[in-house]
């Protein structure tokens, strides 16, 4: 495995959509981001790229500091040190701040109004309900229920729609697994991954588990403890799946 300390690519080889990032240069870009909750330092002197067009796995187990990344990127955390640069801009300031200057966030738990229906929650976030509906035909029927009452996986076809709706350069997504029946889960990442070829968003995906990373990103940045560990092409994934485990996830160390 490759120590990440050593730098990321700004593309990769895994997937598909790292050709777009390689050329165009990082669309999100993460220098020394040290941050936690209240005195407590979570992660440390992060230092990664995602390109334009390209998908970039965060995986670790629990505890690992993947949405603690994700939440200081995104403004919900105060960031201790470090800087992170959208478009070669820096970012400041809470979230809604950051989602003008083009980042949306999908947090696990999904991201919408339950009390709203469809299309109320797409208007209120400034998307299109024809473009939504054409990403997510599944929505069609469902556009005057209330979200609350949609399915898990509906759910999050409702919050990637919103996310998407304001045609962010970076978009970053916290455990879109989850809750979600296999074949559900698999058919929204064949959509993200249609997505970002076809606009050149930047995807972080936070990831617990390693078999669905392995079907869309195009490179793995793998955690523990707060720290970058490992990085490798999405493609390699199934193959080393065993060793991430043990040596990363398992927080078993390699001589063991």
């Amino acid at each position: 495995m490759t120590d990440s300390r050593g730098g990321t690519g700004n593309g990769g080889t895994g997937n598909g959509g790292a050709a777009v990032g390689a050329a165009a240069g990082p669309a999100l870009e993460v220098r020394g981001l040290t941050a936690g909750y209240g005195s407590l330092m979570v992660i440390h002197d992060l230092d990664f790229t995602v390109g334009r067009g390209e998908i970039v796995g965060l995986l670790g187990r629990n505890g690992a500091g993947k949405t603690t990344t994700l939440m200081a990127i995104a403004g919900f955390l105060g960031r201790y040190r470090g800087d992170v640069l959208v478009e070669g801009t820096p970012l400041a300031g809470p979230p809604y701040r950051r989602s003008r200057t083009r980042v949306g966030t999908v947090l696990e738990g999904r991201s919408a109004f339950g009390s709203l229906t469809v299309r109320q929650n797409l208007g209120l976030a400034g998307a299109d309900p024809g473009e939504a509906f054409e990403l997510f035909p599944e929505l069609t029927p469902k556009a005057s229920v209330r979200a609350g009452v949609l399915s898990g996986g509906e759910q999050q076809m409702l919050a990637l729609a919103r996310a998407l709706g304001r045609h962010p350069a970076v978009l970053l997504i916290d455990e879109l697994s989850f809750g979600l029946a296999p074949a559900v889960c698999e058919r929204i990442l064949g959509r993200l991954r249609a997505v970002a070829e076809a606009t050149s968003v930047a995807v972080l995906l936070v990831e617990q588990h390693i078999h669905y990373a392995a079907s869309v990103v195009d490179r793995a940045l793998i955690m523990n403890e707060g720290l970058l560990r490992a990085e490798m092409p999405g493609s390699d994934l199934a193959a080393r799946e065993t060793e991430i485990e043990r040596i990363y996830l398992g927080g078993i160390d390699e001589a063991a």
